[in-house]
């Protein structure tokens, strides 16, 4: 499995800096994400994820147009999103969204289905915030049969029911990947087993290691329901710069940017320099030089087994030169160096 280990990307189109040191309009951002993704195309990052939001500071609300646009400059990477937000969308429309991106796209797509980090989608698209796990438990079966069987029969509270119906276009024969995005709830760990589809786990903050319990409780449940053990990925944050000083120092400024705006939302107490540099250097913030970097992401892949790592490389209004750079560390020198250091331990 070391060997096969898929290292991706993930970004929200956080909205930037540019040149004149204001805030960029989203549709400049939507450009520079464009062009993010054709570099990491270039030089080898296997995947690219956009997440779904419906905020000021994140410019990414139709991730499926993006990556069609993406599709249509890159020859290899892998597209899919980070996360859609499902319990807030149509699972059929959702489904031939991204039908369609993996046939546009000679088969590239994936898709990250959550619930979403924010509850902006929810009265926006005309959905209660009371009814937040029906919508997603109902709308992820839907989406899981829709995924596997050519004719679908299927009836709930949150949508109207389909009978022997055929949606279009199919995913043909090879299929998509589906993941779904979990947070950090055992239940939701089951759910991914039920529906035999693929866990993918957000770690924002703390060691990586302590999600090690859920990846055994997706082990033990895949025994238990007689289900298939599919592949296990990682999302967390991270920048790469020469030096792990310049890392830290660039990234700052932004991460508290960021940070500071969603405590304010949420009631958390201000977010201090000495708990990103804790983060950086013991919890889930893979910041730093390309050595620094690798061998912490090759830790993590080992630790917890996973088939893939995604690193989200924009965090807070970073200007996208920036991002640009440190895109490329992550595929000429992160990437590289992680595969070493997996391939080394396993011949070990």
């Amino acid at each position: 499995m070391d060997q096969q280990v898929s290292l991706g990307i993930d970004t929200f189109g956080d909205v930037s800096f540019g040149a004149d040191g204001q805030l960029k309009r989203q549709d400049e951002v939507l450009r520079d994400v464009v062009e993010e993704a054709v570099l990491a195309d270039e030089i080898g990052i296997d995947f690219i994820g956009l997440g779904e939001h419906h905020r000021p500071d994140f410019a990414i609300s139709s991730p499926e147009i993006v990556l069609a646009a993406i599709a249509g400059r890159t020859r290899r990477i892998r597209l899919g999103t980070a996360v859609t937000v499902l319990s807030s969308d149509d699972p059929v429309r959702v489904f031939q969204r991204f039908s369609t991106l993996n046939a546009v796209s000679g088969g590239r797509a994936e898709v990250i289905l959550g619930r979403g980090s924010f509850s902006e989608s929810y009265p926006l698209f005309g959905y209660d915030m009371a009814n937040y796990d029906l919508l997603f438990e109902e709308k992820l079966d839907l989406f899981a049969k829709l995924a596997r069987e050519d004719r679908v029969t299927w009836s709930g509270e949150t949508r109207s029911p389909l009978k022997n119906q055929t949606v279009y276009p199919p995913l043909g024969p090879e299929g998509m990947p589906v993941w779904v995005g979990v947070g950090g709830s055992p239940e939701s760990v089951v759910r991914v087993v039920r529906q035999d589809l693929q866990l993918m786990l957000a770690i924002i903050g703390g060691d990586a290691r302590r999600f090690l319990p859920y990846v055994d409780l997706y082990h033990r449940a895949c025994q238990q329901l007689n289900k298939p053990a599919r592949p296990v990925g990682v999302h967390s944050p991270g920048f790469v710069a020469e030096t792990d000083e310049a890392a830290q120092e660039l990234l700052w400024p932004h991460y508290a940017a960021m940070f500071g705006q969603i405590g304010r939302e949420r009631g958390w107490p201000p977010v201090t320099k000495d708990r990103f540099l804790e983060e950086v250097r013991h919890g889930a913030l893979y910041v730093g030089s390309p050595e620094t970097v690798a061998r912490k992401v090759a830790a993590t892949v080992r630790s917890l087994g996973l088939a893939r790592f995604d690193m989200k490389y924009s965090t807070g209004p970073m200007p996208h030169e920036q991002l640009m750079e440190g895109l490329r560390l992550y595929g000429e020198k992160v990437i590289p160096m992680v595969r070493d250091m997996l391939a080394e331990k396993t011949a070990a």
